[in-house]
Formats: C-alpha cells, structure tokens, sequence
C-alpha cells in the first residue's frame, strides 16, 4: 500500500520511522510540509529524508507542495498531520477535500477539518467510494474511536466522560501532588515540553471540547459545533481549591463530558475521590463509556507524542490495508 505523507513536524517524522523501521506493508511515495516535498513513486529512502530535514530544514524540493503532491503523487492513503487550525480547519480541510474528490483514501490526526466539517467530509468519502479514518484526533494513543464505533457495537451509548487533555491533568497532577502554585506547575510543563509556549488551547478547555465535539459527531451522529460545548477551564484553579480537595480526600481532574441521552457537551473541573479510575497522573488521558450492555468501560493511555499519534494512525492505515484492500 502507497502512503503520501502532508505534515512533517513531530507527528510526521515519527510515523516515517516507524514504518521504515517496521515491514507493515506501506511504501511511501512522497513527503510534503509547508517549506517543500519530495515524491518518489517507486517508495521513498525515508532515512534520507530525516536527514536531509534535520539538516537543512527541508525534505525536499520547494517547488513541491502538498497541492502537487495530493494531484500528482502515487498513492493509496493520504496521511495529513498539518498543524490544527480549530478556527477554519485550513489549510487541511482544502486537502482532505481534494484527495477524497480524487477517491483517496485519507487519514488524519488534525481535528479541525473533522470536528468542523465532518458530516461533508463523510459524504464526500462515501461518494467517491473511500475511506476517511480519523483516530488520532481524539487521545493520541488511545483506540477510543475504534472502540467506541466497532468494540462497543450494539451497546446504547449513554455518556462519554474523562481526561481529555494531558497538559492540564500533568498541572493538576502536579497542584496536587506536590502543592506547586498553577503558574509554577504551568511553567514546569511548559519547560519539559508538555505546554505550549501559548498554552490558552489547552488550559481554557477547548482542546478538551473539540475532542467532545468529534465524539459527538463521529460516534453518536450528532450535529455540535465547539459553541455547543460548555466550557470551564482551569486558567483560575487556586491552590486553595486544590487544598479543600485534599483535605476531604479528594482532588480536581478537567473533566469532558457528553451526555448522549441529553445531547450535551461540558468541560469543567470537577472534585474527585483520589481513588477513582479517571485520576490518572500527569499527561495520561482516561475516558470511560458508559454503556446498556458492557456498563463502563474505561480506556488510559497517552493522549500525546510523536510515536503515540503515529501508533493511532498506523492502525487507520492498517485497517484500510486489510479492510479496503488499500486502492481505489
């Protein structure tokens, strides 16, 4: 199966290692980020292409765009890892478009294009006879979508509630644990790399909502936009509010929620037991389902990194590998 790859930050450089490291069955044709690209239809060296990034900050030619390469390249799959842009969903969104008009298959880590556009992106996938698989939009590592629409198929779906956002869980972690003030646990992050030099996404709860919004729509065929989520982050969590919580036993988690019976969305710090099964430390994320048939079933595992989003994404391809025979 023949893979192009947009997007060649963190994310991208990691699923090319992998798949060069590993015999997965997946041949990558070409490369493109926003400065230039490389195509190759016979396969790319991709050792050659690290090199070369890490060298000059460029893999390949700046005449190739991702534009070409969605119009020219050979490929079964196209992998877009660009930047999010929440707002728009640009420039990815146009991307997407293109190659599923094509009849290209497409998987995606950014979740702007599918929490805005979903319901079109779907059409537009199903018109041309393609897949669009979309799993490390939501919590990195962790399968929840997979599980959600074929793990848990048959199950009335009645709340999806957790952690989903590892910046604030590792603040909170660290607020609670070792009594550190909020700018001092953010500063921290932001120095092992955990926080953005701009972290408003993350601790206002947007992130945490744009996951809810996918869920919503993805899984339980809602119609949410992010102005549909109610949103609290912990930009204002006091160390007071932390210490009232331990005193009782207890601590603060930024919780996301849907209510599928109630059709609602919320993000908002919430007092838990120190014992209970969404406390998971630093950046882990935790989401539990709350189902008819199965009761809760509750998935933890990293909802960030390079290998960690690349491992959600190599299972899109995988699954289109062996269930779509990966050509159109």
């Amino acid at each position: 199966m023949k893979i192009a790859i947009l997007g060649f930050g963190s994310v991208g450089k990691g699923l090319a290692k992998i798949i060069a490291d590993k015999n997965l069955g997946i041949i990558i044709t070409a490369i493109a980020d926003s400065k230039s690209g490389i195509i190759d239809n016979k396969g790319l060296n991709v050792a050659k292409v690290l090199l070369a990034k890490k060298k000059t900050g460029l893999c390949g030619d700046t005449s190739i765009t991702p534009q070409k390469i969605i119009e020219t390249a050979e490929y079964d799959v196209l992998v877009e890892v660009t930047p999010t842009n929440a707002a728009t969903g640009q420039p990815a969104l146009d991307y997407i478009k293109a190659a599923l008009s094509r009849g290209k298959n497409v998987v995606t880590s950014n979740k702007g294009p599918i929490a805005l556009e979903f319901k079109s992106l779907k059409k537009t996938a199903d018109d041309n006879n393609c897949l669009l698989k979309y799993e490390a939009t939501v919590c990195g590592a962790i399968p929840i979508i997979h599980a959600l629409q074929h793990g848990l198929a048959g199950n009335k779906i009645k709340k999806i509630y957790g952690v989903f956002n590892g910046t604030c869980n590792y603040i909170l972690t660290r607020m609670s644990d070792e009594k550190l003030t909020y700018k001092q646990a953010l500063l921290e992050a932001r120095e092992l790399g955990y926080a953005e030099s701009d972290p408003t996404y993350d601790i206002k709860g947007i992130d945490a909502a744009i996951k809810l919004v996918i869920l919503a729509n993805t899984v339980l065929g809602f119609d949410k936009t992010l102005d549909d989520v109610e949103i609290t982050g912990i930009d204002n969590m006091s160390s007071d509010a932390i210490g009232l919580a331990l005193e009782d036993g207890k601590t603060i988690r930024l919780i996301g929620e849907i209510d599928a019976e109630r059709e609602t969305l919320s993000v908002a710090p919430r007092i838990l037991p120190k014992n209970h099964i969404l406390v998971v430390k630093d950046t882990l994320n935790a989401v539990t389902a709350r189902t008819d048939l199965a009761g809760d079933v509750t998935l933890i595992g990293k909802g960030a990194g390079s290998f960690e989003t690349a491992s959600a994404i190599i299972s899109d391809l995988l699954y289109i590998k062996e269930n779509h025979g990966g050509r159109n």
